[in-house]
């Protein structure tokens, strides 16, 4: 038994296993809580390597530079523009050559509202740009 006795004159020698147990049990608990969240698969696409590149047979337009101020004016190439305009001008940019876009580099003050910059993404997705950059100081 796990109990001593008056009777024994020595230390007891069993090993007290209900710590452990308790231990196994939250641990058991803790997996099986987390591995249905683990099982779901999360879909990326992650650019494919190839074998034979396409030849860059078009020089690549000149790149248009959008600029967001403090006060939330855009300048699409040093020139303002509304805000509700832009989308006009990606559009065209886009007809031009859908498959030699020029980058839309984007350089926005630090003290510029978000939803300024959140209009413009929006705008630049719905005319279908696919070159998109940060200008970065």
């Amino acid at each position: 038994m796990a109990f001593a006795s008056k009777s024994s004159a020595g230390p007891m020698a069993d090993i007290n296993v209900t710590p452990l147990v308790d231990v196994m049990l939250v641990l058991l608990i803790i997996f099986m809580v987390t591995a249905p969240t683990l099982s779901y698969p999360i879909e990326i696409d992650l650019p494919q390597k190839s074998l034979n590149p396409p030849p860059q047979t078009k020089e690549p337009p000149e790149p248009i530079r959008l600029r967001i101020d403090a006060s939330g004016q855009v300048y699409w190439n040093e020139a303002a523009q509304p805000i509700a305009a832009l989308r006009g001008l990606m559009e065209a940019e886009v007809q031009r050559d859908p498959t030699n876009q020029p980058t839309l580099e984007i350089d926005t003050d630090p003290n510029a509202d978000y939803g300024v910059l959140a209009k413009v993404l929006a705008s630049a997705k719905n005319a279908g740009m696919v070159k998109i950059g940060f200008v970065q100081e």
